[in-house]
C-alpha cells in the first residue's frame, strides 16, 4: 500500500506480473475511487464543455464518452478527462485523482462568465470499479440485467450491478475491453466483494497501480505527470485526434492550429530497448552522441516481455527504427523507435 494522492491505495495484491497476464489473458478487477469526477450542468452547458475542452462535445451523443483534455492558452494539458454526455444540459468529466481540486479552480474561473452553467465537483458521490480483460464482460454480466454487449465501447448507461444502482460504462486504461462501474462509496465494498466471487471461477483477480501502470503503457496510453502536463501540447503528445480542429474555438486553439501548421519540434514516440537494461522515467535519451529527450514512462512489461518506454524527441529523429541512447544507470544501453501502441488486443 503506498500513498496516492491523499488515497492509501494498493501497488499489488498477489503480484504485478501476475495481475497484469491476469488481466492479459482473463479478467482483472481495480478500485480507481481515487479519480475525480467534475459536472457541468445548465443551459450553456455544451457551450462550456466546448471552451474547456480540447475535443468536439457537440459529436456526442447522450450517453457515449469521449476522450479529451483541458487545455491552457499555450495548448498544453491542464489535464487529461474523459467527457461524458449525461443529457444535452448535464456532461461529467472524469478526471485524474492527483488533479481534482485544481481541475475544478482552473473549471471554474474559465466558465465565470459564461452564462447559465454550474460547476460541481461530485467525487465523493461515486466509487469506480473497473473490471478489465476478455473475461469482464461475461463475469459482469453474472451482476446485472443490463445487456452488455450492447454497451458500445465509450458509451455508458445507467442500472444495477449486485443490486446497487450504478453507471456502467464500457472504458477503461488497460488496453482490454471492460467496463468501469461508478456506485455510491457506501455500496463499493459489496459491489467489489460480488465482483471477486462472481469471477472466481474466470481466473479473475483483484489489481493494483503497478498492473494498472504497465497495461497502460503496452497499450500506450499517457499518464498525466508523466507523459503529459502542462508544458506539452496535445500535438507534441501526438494526440492530435484528440482534437475538434473544426470548432470555432477553444482554449488553446490557436496555439494549436498555428502548431498544426508550422510543425512541431519534438514529439512524443515510443521505444523498445534492444540490449539488457531498463529504461525508466527521468532517464535520459541520446540521439547522435547528444542529449536530445527523456524518457516519461518506461519498464520491463510481462505481456510481451519488452523493455518499452516514451520519450519526447526531437521531431526529425521520430520515424520508426530509428536508434537512440538511454542512459540506464551511467550506462548508455541502445534503443530504437518503434510504433504505438506496443500492444492491441485481439478482436
Amino acid at each position: 500500500m503506498v500513498d496516492f494522492g491523499g488515497w492509501d491505495m494498493p501497488v499489488e495484491y498477489t503480484g504485478l506480473a501476475d495481475e497484469h497476464i491476469a488481466v492479459r489473458t482473463r479478467a482483472g478487477l481495480f478500485d480507481v475511487s481515487h479519480m475525480g469526477q467534475v459536472e457541468i450542468a445548465g443551459t450553456d452547458a455544451l457551450r462550456a464543455v466546448q471552451q474547456i475542452t480540447s475535443n468536439d462535445a457537440s459529436r456526442l451523443s447522450r450517453n457515449q464518452a469521449q476522450y479529451s483534455a483541458l487545455t491552457t492558452p499555450d495548448g498544453t494539458f491542464v489535464d487529461d478527462v474523459l467527457t461524458y454526455k449525461l443529457n444535452d444540459e448535464h456532461f461529467m468529466f472524469v478526471v485524474n485523482g492527483s488533479n481534482v481540486a485544481k481541475d475544478v479552480a482552473w473549471i471554474s474561473h474559465a466558465l465565470s462568465t459564461l452564462g447559465d452553467v454550474v460547476v460541481v465537483n461530485t467525487s465523493s458521490r461515486y466509487a469506480l470499479l473497473a473490471v478489465q480483460g476478455p473475461a469482464a464482460r461475461e463475469v459482469l454480466q453474472t451482476l446485472t440485467g443490463v445487456n452488455l454487449e450492447e454497451i458500445k465501447y465509450y458509451w455508458f448507461t445507467t442500472g444495477e450491478v449486485a443490486g446497487v444502482a450504478g453507471t456502467i460504462s464500457r472504458t477503461g486504461y488497460t488496453g482490454e475491453d471492460g467496463f468501469e462501474v461508478f456506485v455510491p462509496p457506501a455500496s463499493a465494498e459489496r459491489v467489489w466483494d460480488a465482483i471477486l466471487q462472481a469471477g472466481r471461477g474466470a481466473g479473475l483477480v483483484p489489481a493494483g497501480l503497478g498492473a494498472r501502470d504497465t497495461l497502460r503503457l503496452e497499450a500506450a496510453m499517457r499518464l498525466y505527470g508523466n507523459d503529459i502536463d502542462e508544458t506539452t501540447t496535445v500535438l507534441e503528445a501526438d494526440l492530435g485526434w484528440i482534437v475538434g480542429w473544426n470548432k470555432e474555438t477553444f482554449t488553446g486553439a490557436e496555439a494549436l492550429r498555428r502548431q498544426k501548421t508550422d510543425g512541431v519540434t519534438r514529439k512524443l514516440v515510443g521505444f523498445e530497448v534492444l540490449e539488457r537494461g531498463i529504461a525508466r522515467h527521468g532517464h535520459e535519451v541520446y540521439i547522435d552522441g547528444r542529449k536530445s529527450g527523456v524518457v516519461t514512462s518506461g519498464t520491463q512489461t510481462p505481456f510481451i516481455k519488452k523493455a518499452i518506454g516514451m520519450a519526447y524527441v526531437p521531431a526529425s529523429h521520430t520515424a520508426p527504427e530509428t536508434e537512440l541512447e538511454i542512459d540506464v544507470r551511467g550506462r548508455r544501453v541502445r534503443a530504437r523507435v518503434v510504433p504505438m501502441p506496443f500492444y492491441k488486443r485481439p478482436r
